[in-house]
């Protein structure tokens, strides 16, 4: 498929480990960088952006699969840098429909880890704001709470009030938090460029 400026890719995001299914499903330009795609997933789902990222995705030209996000440790401006910045690669470069999937994870310590998945890619309508989420189910779960192991702790303990830990984690997530809810209404997106430099300051022209 010849793209254009004006296409638009369709993308499902699943959060792996997590019964029932925790997803998003977005739209962005199909101009958009990694890194741009990176804040769009961190905004659709509902995460805070506090920690590293990394896409791992095949590319069927080389044979190896890449790994893309922050190359701070090797530096960000390496040639021999294992981890690509997300930054410097389109996604159109390595999303196709014949090439449809990456792994996307998210804070290494807890490890989250997403499935995203090109669903389909179109001509963009005229009046329509990108990136935008068209659906999704289940909410986020907390920053910091352990992975999934540790998630599932926490909902336990949420739903017995007489586990040790019930009152402790109430308080941490408070009573407004509900695993089974997402409200489409309430996602919105931050500009990728300014969290780039917000981030790296050092890096602004």
């Amino acid at each position: 498929m010849s793209l254009k400026f004006d296409h638009v890719f369709q993308l499902k995001v699943a959060l792996k480990g997590i019964r029932p299914p925790i997803w998003r499903r977005i739209e962005v330009p199909c101009t958009y960088s990694f890194w741009d795609l990176h804040v769009a997933i961190q905004d659709a789902m509902g995460w805070l952006d506090c920690h590293l990222h990394e896409f791992r995705m095949w590319v069927p030209l080389t044979g190896f699969e890449a790994r893309i996000g922050l190359p701070i440790d090797d530096g960000f401006d390496s040639e021999e840098a294992d981890t690509l910045p997300g930054w410097k690669i389109p996604v159109a470069e390595l999303f196709t429909l014949a090439n449809p999937k990456a792994a996307y994870l998210y804070d290494f310590g807890d490890g989250w880890e997403h499935t995203v998945t090109l669903e389909s890619i179109f001509p963009r309508p005229k009046g329509v704001e990108y990136p935008r989420c068209t659906a999704g189910r289940r909410a986020c779960p907390p920053e910091d709470c352990g992975g999934v192991w540790g998630y599932q702790d926490l909902l336990e303990a949420l739903q017995d009030p007489s586990h040790e830990r019930h009152d402790e984690f109430l308080e941490w997530v408070g009573d407004s938090f509900d695993p089974e809810r997402f409200d489409i209404g309430a996602v919105s997106f931050n500009d990728p460029e300014e969290r780039f430099y917000h981030a790296f300051p050092q890096l602004r022209p």
